[in-house]
C-alpha cells in the first residue's frame, strides 16, 4: 500500500493596522511562491485587540474551510507601534539617566521625546574604556514610591553602557525589585555609541511595550480559544521574523513592522526586483526601495514620527498620510489648499457605522445652524483603554476625560474654550481619546468609491466641510461631491509627492520634499510656467493598501512610471509576514585601554586579555554563542551564523598598533513549525 503524502503545512498571516486587521491563509504548496488559499479584513479593535483579530482569522478560516489544529505557524505584523510613534502616542514613562547631565537632553530630539514624562538623572557611568565612575542611585531610590503610581514602565541609560553595563544593571534590578514594572535598558536595544538617541531609542520602547503586550496577549488568547497551538511570530522592522517573546522584550524593534512585511510581500507577490514600494494605510503611507529583490537598510537607525532611532530596520519613509488623515484648510489665504494629515481621525463613516444616531444626529444638528462652526463635523469618543494607562492626568485633563464617554460627543458641545481644545490633544496623544471627523475615507464613500461602513455619516461630514468660507467669504465647494473630489485629487497628488520624495532623498539630493512638490505640482497644474519639467522614475512603484486601487489609479503619470497593483495588495503585510525569515545579530568591541591589555565587551560581561589573537577569538566565540541563543529564543532551530571582524588599526613607525575590534555574528534561519 502507498503510504498518503503528509499534507502541506499551513501559515496563517495577521497585520494589525491602524485600521483594519488582515489575515492570510498560505500554504507552501501551489508553485514557487506557494499559493493564498483565503484572506479576510476586520476593524482593529483598539480597545480590545483581539476582537479585531478574531473577526479577521475567523473568516479566513470560514473561507477556507480549514481545520484550526492544521495551521503549524503563526506570524504577525502590525503598525501598531509605527503609528503610536507618528501620532505621538504610548505610555507615560519614567527616563532614568546615569552619568549624563541635563543638557544632554537636548540632543537627538531627547527632550522632544521626552515631553512631559519624568526624567531622574544619577551619578555613574563608564569611560570609553569600560571603566566605572561612582555610581549613585539614591536619588532614584527615593523617587520610586511615587512614579511607581503615575508611569507604566522605566526606560534606564547609562553612559557607555554599550562598553559596560554594570551601572544599568544596578539600576534596572532596583526598579524591578521596587516597583515590578516593565525596565528597558538600553544595552538591551543596541550597541552602538552615542548615548542621548540610545536614550531615546529606549525611551521609545519603553512607552510601547504595553502597547505590543497587549497585542500578543489578546492574540495568543485568540489562538489557544481556536485550539491554534502554532508559534507565534512577529515581523521586525528589518523584515525578519522573532519571536513573540522576543518582541515583547523589544517593541521598538516592530517600528516599521508592518511596512518591511509589505515589502517581503510586494517581492513576493510580483517578482519585481528592483521597485519603488508605496504602502497606503489609514494613518501612514511607507515608501521604501527594492534593489535586487532586498528591502534597502538604514544604517544610521530608523527615523519614525522625526525621531531618529537606533532600530537597524528597512530605509522606509513614514508619512502621516493615508485614508484617515485629518483633512483640513490652509490658513490665512484667499483660496485655501486641502490640508491632510499627520493626525488619523476616525472617519465619520465609521462611527456613523459603530455609533448610528449619536453621530448622524449631531452632524445634522450642525448642519441646520446658519453657520458653519470650526468645530463642526468633529466628536470624541473614549479609546476604550484599560484605566490604568489613564495615570498621570493633570486635573484639566482628568476632567475632560471624565466628561468623554464610550459614545461620540461633537466637540462644539464638549469644549468651551481653546484650552480644552490643547488638552483634548493631549488626551488624544495618550491614545486615552479619539476624534472623529472627515477624512479621505469620508470623500470615497460620498463618490460611492468605498461602501463598507456609512455613506450617509460621510455625506454630512462632506457638506459641513464644503460650506467652510474661503479669504473670499465663499463656500470653499459647491457641493459634498465636489469637496470629496478635491479630497481624493489631493490624496493622489500628495501620494506622488512622497514617492519622488522618497527616490530624491535616496540619490542624496537636498531640498527634496521642496523639489517633489514643486515637480507633482507642475504636473497638475494647466498652465505649469515658462520653464517645463518633468521626472522619471527609474523602476515602477509597487502600489500596497486596500485603497491603493483607489488612489493610486492616475499616480503613473506623476511619477513617470507604471504603477503595479497586486491582486493581493489587500494583504501584502500579513502575506510577508509569513515567508519572511528569523534573523537576529549578536556584537562585541575588542578595545586597548592599555599597551598589551585588550578588553573584550560582549553581552553583558566585560573581560580582559594579554593578546590579541586570545581577546579576538574570545569576542568571536561569545557572538557566536550570544546569536545562537538569541536566535533559538527569536524562533529557528535551525539558525546558520555568519561571522565578520572589523578592525582599526594605524602603522607608527613602520609598526602595527591595535586601536578596536567591531565582532558582529547574524544568524538566519526558518522559524520552527509545530509539528
Amino acid at each position: 500500500m502507498t503510504a498518503r503524502p503528509k499534507p502541506s503545512p499551513l501559515f496563517l498571516g495577521i497585520d494589525t493596522g491602524g485600521t483594519y486587521t488582515d489575515a492570510v491563509l498560505w500554504s507552501e504548496a501551489g508553485g514557487p511562491s506557494g499559493k493564498v488559499l483565503a484572506k479576510a479584513k476586520a476593524l482593529t479593535t483598539r480597545h480590545d485587540l483581539a476582537v479585531g483579530i478574531s473577526g479577521a482569522v475567523d473568516a479566513v478560516l470560514q473561507k477556507a474551510g480549514t481545520d484550526p489544529t492544521a495551521i503549524k505557524l503563526v506570524s504577525m505584523s502590525t503598525t501598531l507601534a509605527t503609528n503610536a510613534l507618528v501620532e505621538g502616542q504610548g505610555g507615560r514613562v519614567a527616563l532614568v539617566m546615569i552619568g549624563f547631565a541635563e543638557g544632554d537632553l537636548a540632543r537627538d530630539g531627547l527632550k522632544a521625546a521626552l515631553g512631559t514624562d519624568p526624567v531622574v538623572f544619577c551619578p555613574g557611568g563608564h569611560d570609553v574604556h569600560g571603566n566605572a565612575a561612582k555610581l549613585d542611585l539614591s536619588g532614584l531610590e527615593a523617587a520610586l514610591p511615587e512614579l511607581e503610581k503615575s508611569v507604566s514602565g522605566f526606560a534606564v541609560c547609562a553612559y557607555f553602557a554599550t562598553r559596560n553595563p554594570a551601572h544599568e544593571l544596578s539600576a534596572r534590578n532596583l526598579i524591578r525589585d521596587r516597583t515590578g514594572l516593565p525596565v528597558t535598558a538600553s544595552h538591551e536595544l543596541s550597541a552602538k555609541l552615542g548615548g542621548p538617541r540610545r536614550a531615546l531609542t529606549t525611551l521609545l520602547n519603553a512607552r510601547l511595550i504595553s502597547m505590543i503586550d497587549r497585542l500578543v496577549a489578546a492574540t495568543e488568547g485568540f489562538l489557544a480559544a481556536r485550539n491554534i497551538a502554532a508559534p507565534l511570530m512577529v515581523v521586525r522592522g528589518d523584515g525578519a521574523l522573532v519571536s513573540a517573546a522576543f518582541a515583547r522584550q523589544r517593541p521598538i524593534e516592530t517600528i516599521l513592522s508592518g511596512p518591511a512585511a509589505s515589502l517581503v510581500g510586494a517581492r513576493h507577490m510580483t517578482g519585481l526586483d528592483d521597485a519603488v514600494v508605496s504602502d497606503i494605510g489609514g494613518t501612514t503611507t511607507d515608501v521604501a526601495v527594492l534593489d535586487k529583490g532586498r528591502p534597502r537598510l538604514d544604517p544610521e537607525g530608523a527615523t519614525v514620527g522625526g525621531f531618529r532611532t537606533m532600530v537597524e530596520a528597512v530605509a522606509m519613509r513614514t508619512f502621516g498620510l493615508g485614508g484617515d488623515s485629518e483633512v483640513a484648510l490652509e490658513d490665512g489665504v484667499l483660496s485655501p489648499k486641502i490640508l491632510l494629515g499627520p493626525r488619523r481621525l476616525v472617519p465619520l463613516a465609521l462611527a456613523g457605522m459603530i455609533h448610528g444616531e449619536a453621530v448622524t444626529s449631531e452632524l445634522e444638528r450642525q448642519l441646520r445652524a446658519p453657520n458653519s462652526g470650526r468645530m463642526d463635523g468633529r466628536l470624541a469618543v473614549r479609546t476604550g483603554v484599560p484605566e490604568r494607562l489613564a495615570a498621570g492626568l493633570t486635573g484639566a485633563e482628568a476632567k475632560l476625560y471624565e466628561l468623554i464617554g464610550a459614545v461620540p460627543q461633537a466637540l462644539d458641545r464638549l469644549l468651551t474654550s481653546n484650552a480644552q481644545n490643547a488638552t483634548l490633544n493631549r488626551l488624544v496623544s495618550r491614545g486615552l481619546v479619539h476624534v472623529a471627523g472627515f477624512t479621505p475615507s469620508d470623500a470615497a464613500h460620498v463618490l460611492g468609491r468605498q461602501a463598507n461602513w456609512d455613506a450617509a455619516a460621510a455625506r454630512l461630514g462632506a457638506e459641513l466641510f464644503a460650506r467652510r468660507r474661503d479669504g473670499r467669504g465663499q463656500f470653499i465647494a459647491a457641493s459634498p461631491e465636489a469637496i470629496s473630489e478635491r479630497v481624493l485629487t489631493a490624496l493622489t497628488r500628495l501620494s506622488a509627492e512622497v514617492i519622488l520624495e522618497t527616490a530624491f532623498a535616496e540619490d542624496g539630493l537636498d531640498g527634496a520634499a521642496t523639489v517633489a512638490h514643486a515637480l507633482v505640482q507642475r504636473a497638475v497644474d494647466a498652465h505649469p510656467g515658462i520653464a517645463r519639467l518633468s521626472v522619471a522614475l527609474d523602476r515602477p512603484v509597487i502600489g500596497l493598501g486596500a485603497s491603493a486601487p483607489l488612489h493610486y489609479a492616475g499616480l503613473a503619470e506623476l511619477v513617470g512610471n507604471r504603477c503595479v497593483v497586486p491582486e493581493d495588495t489587500d494583504v501584502a503585510n500579513a502575506l510577508g509576514a509569513v515567508v519572511g525569515q528569523v534573523r537576529v545579530s549578536a556584537e562585541a568591541r575588542v578595545s586597548q585601554p592599555k599597551e598589551g591589555l585588550f578588553r573584550v565587551a560582549s553581552g553583558e560581561s566585560v573581560r580582559d586579555f594579554n593578546d590579541e589573537a586570545a581577546a579576538i577569538a574570545a569576542a568571536e566565540k561569545d557572538v557566536r554563542a550570544i546569536a545562537a541563543g538569541r536566535a533559538k529564543d527569536a524562533g529557528t532551530d535551525s539558525a546558520e551564523i555568519e561571522i565578520a571582524s572589523e578592525f582599526r588599526v594605524s602603522t607608527v613607525e613602520g609598526q602595527r598598533m591595535f586601536i578596536e575590534a567591531h565582532v558582529v555574528a547574524i544568524a538566519s534561519g526558518r522559524p520552527r513549525i509545530a509539528v
